[in-house]
């Protein structure tokens, strides 16, 4: 069992994230608890009245929701009234057993889950602290019901049992679930997880999935506002259905929370770099690939994904590294010149100036290769020689990181204020 505590600052937004997916009939209230009322099992409304009047006794406390998700492996099935036992066994060992709470069983995903709303202003106008709570006593709980109810072990699991694998499967596909339903699954094990620093490097991730993130076309409103949609793409990296604004998701991964993302990932990734160029290297002497492609499957066994940046004549002029096992990106230049896409070429002896997309990135290419992460203007021969990793409009509005610093010969000194 793996249990995740998220603590926040708004009752409703935990709330109505659960009572809607009971709406679309994605999950089921099990059990609704510590409420002096019987009629709130019925109501919506007064169960969420009944929260807020209890937060409200102490406008003082601003982190005053807590929300709970308790995960079971995939090869567990258990009964709802085993879930609701477990759920209170494990509110009672957390220091949560007389506070009222909510429990929802949730079925839109591979694996048996439930979620906890509560909060931790108590009847009495007490806070609950929640400072280490997950260390100091939602780990020893969750042990002890691992014990006590027969289940699979948290530490029994090889690999993080709930995450979604980009690999030839696991992809969304339209039409199967709801769009927003399908990119939610996705946004949730990759915006948190993977070290990316620019929406392209955050489009190279979810490409993998059939998922993108759109920033609209030059001159759009949503681009004007700085706006921010995802939409579900086919394999060629087709948009299909309707995009669904960052806004509507649970997270809400718009641009602007995106971007306080990039410096951190950046200066969090950066103890990867150096593993992974020498690994690319590594893989590009001692399996001589004749193509891209090749390349490509070589460093798949490595868990690393190659994702080539291609213009609608099928010209690759950039290249996006993958590493899922730290969840890393990097562009080539990012790795050192000679992994761009200009010279990654030029070291598999292709030719820089060919005439078909099959002699670049070969003619058996698997359909993550084939996958464009953005639409990209025509470009010709001769300025394809000219082109490397980032075009001059990118370097100029790029961020500059902090991880990539300026010689100390080339900053300006600053000058002594006089006393």
């Amino acid at each position: 069992m793996v249990a995740v505590i998220g603590a926040g600052q708004s009752i409703r937004r935990a709330f109505f994230y659960n009572e809607n997916k009971v709406g679309e009939q994605n999950a089921t209230l099990l059990s609704v608890n510590n409420m002096p009322s019987e009629k709130v099992y019925e109501d919506a409304d007064l169960r969420l009245k009944m929260l807020l009047r209890l937060t409200s006794i102490r406008p003082d406390v601003k982190t005053n929701t807590v929300h709970i998700s308790l995960n079971f492996s995939p090869e567990e099935r258990l009964s709802d009234e085993k879930m609701k036992q477990i759920a209170g066994d494990y509110m009672d060992k957390i220091g949560f057993g007389r506070q009222p709470y909510m429990v929802y069983r949730h079925h839109d995903s591979g694996h048996e889950h439930m979620h906890i709303v509560t909060t931790n202003i108590t009847y009495e106008g007490d806070r609950i602290t929640l400072h280490n709570i997950g260390v100091n006593k939602s780990e020893p709980a969750r042990k002890e019901i691992e014990r006590k109810y027969g289940l699979i072990r948290a530490e029994a699991q090889s690999k993080q049992p709930f995450e979604l694998k980009p690999a030839d499967y696991g992809k969304v596909k339209y039409g199967k679930l709801p769009t927003q339903k399908a990119i939610s699954a996705v946004l949730a094990q990759v915006i948190d997880q993977y070290k990316y620093t620019s929406i392209h490097g955050l489009n190279a991730i979810l490409s993998l999935y059939n998922v993108r993130a759109d920033q609209g076309e030059e001159g759009s409103r949503i681009r004007a506002y700085n706006g921010l949609q995802f939409r579900v793409i086919d394999e060629s990296g087709i948009p299909v259905g309707k995009p669904v604004k960052a806004s509507l998701f649970y997270d809400k991964p718009t641009l602007k929370s995106l971007r306080k993302r990039f410096l951190k990932n950046d200066i969090e990734r950066q103890k990867h770099k150096k593993s992974l160029a020498a690994t690319i290297n590594f893989t590009l002497k001692s399996k001589q690939p004749k193509s891209v492609a090749e390349l490509a499957e070589h460093l798949k066994k490595e868990d690393i994904r190659l994702i080539p940046r291609l213009s609608k004549e099928g010209i690759m002029y950039g290249i996006t590294y993958v590493n899922l096992k730290n969840k890393t990106v990097f562009n080539g230049r990012e790795l050192g010149k000679e992994f761009a896409a200009k010279a990654l070429l030029e070291k598999i002896h292709l030719p820089i100036k060919s005439e078909l997309k099959s002699a670049i990135i070969g003619v058996n290419t698997p359909d993550y290769i084939k996958t464009s992460t953005e639409v990209v203007p025509k470009i010709s021969w001769s300025s394809y020689e000219q082109l490397d990793e980032k075009s001059m409009l990118e370097l100029l509005t790029s961020y500059e990181f902090a991880a990539s610093a300026v010689p100390n010969v080339w900053k300006k000194k600053r000058r002594k204020k006089r006393r």
